[in-house]
């Protein structure tokens, strides 16, 4: 699904060891690392940008190699479980963006097509999501809805 990584090597590539860097060992305590994530999310970042965070400033390459979790398994712990997986809920961000400038611009045909792209995606990712057990079985997406979820999330 993603064409922009079928040729070439260019793009990053995880950590080979599974055990934290040695950078590291003395430093953050897993306890500490889950602290940090749950503090992250309190201020209002998505867990991807947790994870940047957390590499850039903080030095941690993975949460997991220090953790033993990842980052949506630390927040469940916790309580501050996304209501949707957070791939969908950027689809469906760009979607509540592109309604409303169809609203303003009701004939930018490229801008109508480009929802359809949108809207067939997250239909996809849904129906995996359920199938995974990930969302609801009766879990449908709807713009309406989409636009209330992305509304609290922003």
């Amino acid at each position: 699904m993603n064409k922009k990584r079928d040729r070439g090597k260019s793009h990053s590539t995880r950590p080979v060891r599974a055990s934290p860097p040695k950078w590291l060992r003395g430093v953050l305590s897993p306890e500490d690392v889950e602290l940090l994530v749950v503090e992250l999310i309190k201020k209002g970042y998505m867990p991807s940008m947790v994870g940047v965070i957390l590499r850039d400033q903080f030095g941690i390459p993975l949460v997991k190699q220090v953790t033993g979790k990842k980052v949506s398994k630390i927040l469940s712990e916790h309580g501050l479980k996304l209501p949707v997986p957070e791939d969908l809920l950027q689809l469906m961000k760009r979607a509540v963006n592109l309604r409303k400038h169809l609203e303003e611009h009701p004939k930018d045909l490229k801008a109508k097509k480009g929802l359809q792209e949108i809207e067939s995606k997250i239909h996809r990712l849904v129906k995996y999501y359920t199938r995974v057990g990930k969302l609801p079985r009766d879990w449908k997406y709807e713009p309406e809805q989409a636009r209330l979820l992305v509304s609290s999330y922003v």
